[in-house]
């Protein structure tokens, strides 16, 4: 068994967290007690007001309050009425930031994470180091060479320059070439 990413570990800026990400382990228990492990493949950072792809873009709201706490707690939201997608908060109190989980070994898409681990509004500020749900344990980090960076996907409405900003790390393999 991998050991527990430890307290401390999200409170750095996204940008520098997001590519360690790579390569640990994301991890789910369920209510009958068995256990989902994947590792980490693909995440997108979004990284304060000024980022307008970015939740935290209109300020502190009901919705984006959990990211202006300390790293380390879930950050789930609903989309199209029917996925709710996991984010990691990162970096200081009043420093919003977060990364999503685009992707593990087993699934792609960070809406079919959420449907998979049957995520919901309860995981909403869960504590990643603590919780018994939810947490990231440690694997290896892959060579810098193995990950590459694109633009994140799916935020055009934010405008050219957030749109375009490689802010999206994934694992090279035979199907991302």
């Amino acid at each position: 068994m991998n050991k527990r990413i430890e307290e401390g570990y999200f409170s750095d800026d996204a940008l520098n967290i997001a590519p360690k990400l790579i390569g640990n382990y994301l991890v789910r228990r369920f209510d009958d007690n068995t256990l989902f492990k994947s590792k980490i493949t693909e995440v997108e950072v979004y990284r304060g007001e000024d980022d307008l792809a970015c939740h935290a873009s209109k300020g502190k709201t009901k919705r984006t309050k959990v990211m202006y706490d300390k790293g380390g707690k879930v950050y789930v939201y609903l989309i199209y009425g029917m996925y709710w997608l996991l984010n990691i908060t990162t970096g200081k109190i009043d420093e919003p930031q977060a990364i999503l989980i685009r992707g593990t070994e087993q699934i792609s898409g960070p809406g079919r994470i959420g449907r998979e681990l049957k995520l919901d509004a309860s995981f909403y500020g869960e504590n990643i180091y603590t919780s018994n749900r939810i947490w990231v344990e440690y694997g290896e980090t892959p060579p810098l060479d193995k990950i590459i960076t694109t633009p994140r996907i799916g935020i055009d409405y934010a405008g050219e320059f957030w749109a375009n900003i490689p802010w999206r790390w994934l694992l090279k393999n035979d199907k991302t070439i």
